[in-house]
């Protein structure tokens, strides 16, 4: 069996703690008082993580978050996926001309539709509640351009052996394709996930009750939570923050193995 050299061994683990530098610097500091850290000290405590999830709300504001993006992620790479196997396999009138669309929707900044997403939810009735935040980020144009690609490269033999066994279209896209595009599906899931995870701008503009906010939201408040006069309690936000990024850590380890597959699978097609 083959050693790794150690030297490149030693280089990753120094570039990737310089990497993991401020991820490590915000945990410690989670667990300093507020004191000792304006005062220069050392003085570790709990208490900042159950301030965060008691005092402020943010087990109500996790529980937000996950039904949002949990929702948001399943919809979205559903969608996906079916669109992404109608344009792969395919062919009808304006077919080209619809993809041509969808993909000219990445070049267009999301901020523009934060206007006209709220006034058509406003019409009828949807703001300040989980469908507000859920409808608008359904539909991810990055991931049916991806996983058409993807599907594009799985041989098209596939899908005839499996209509002359009398397969329909979905039953082909759902016992042939999804499990040939598992990598790719499971990459783009989690891509999904992670950018409604961390949505912020739409959620503060569509939800106004406090028992609605999301973690992003509810980390902005955190900065009015002042310890004493033009002071922030550092050590308290970065609990908070630290309670915010674990799921989407959680994640990533998950669909670590088939992530970096399905990216380098797609790489190479």
């Amino acid at each position: 069996m083959k050693l790794e050299n150690p030297v490149q061994s030693l280089f990753a683990l120094l570039f990737g703690l310089l990497f993991l530098s401020p991820a490590l610097y915000s945990i410690w500091l989670s667990f300093q008082t507020a004191d000792a850290y304006y005062a220069g000290g050392l003085e570790f405590t709990v208490d900042n993580y159950g301030r965060a999830v008691g005092q402020y709300h943010f087990a109500r504001y996790l529980l937000n978050s996950v039904i949002v993006s949990g929702i948001v992620t399943v919809g979205g790479i559903s969608i996906a996926t079916l669109a992404a196997y109608a344009f792969a396999r395919f062919r009808f009138r304006g077919g080209d001309l619809l993809f041509g669309a969808v993909v000219a929707t990445l070049m267009i900044p999301s901020h523009i539709s934060l206007i006209p997403n709220y006034l058509t939810l406003a019409k009828v009735g949807l703001l300040d509640s989980y469908a507000g935040l859920i409808l608008p980020a359904m539909a991810s144009a990055f991931a049916t351009f991806f996983l058409r690609q993807y599907i594009r490269g799985i041989p098209r033999s596939l899908d005839e052996a499996a209509y002359m066994d009398g397969a329909t279209s979905l039953q082909v896209l759902w016992r042939v394709i999804v499990p040939l595009s598992r990598p790719a599906i499971l990459s783009m899931a989690l891509f999904i996930f992670i950018g409604e995870w961390n949505s912020y701008i739409w959620p503060l503009v569509a939800i106004g009750k406090d028992d609605l906010y999301t973690l992003q939201v509810g980390l902005a408040r955190l900065y009015r939570i002042n310890p004493g006069e033009g002071v922030i309690d550092w050590p308290l936000v970065m609990a908070a923050s630290t309670i915010s990024i674990l799921p989407v850590l959680l994640g990533f380890a998950l669909v670590e193995r088939h992530l970096v597959r399905g990216i380098t699978m797609g790489a190479v097609k």
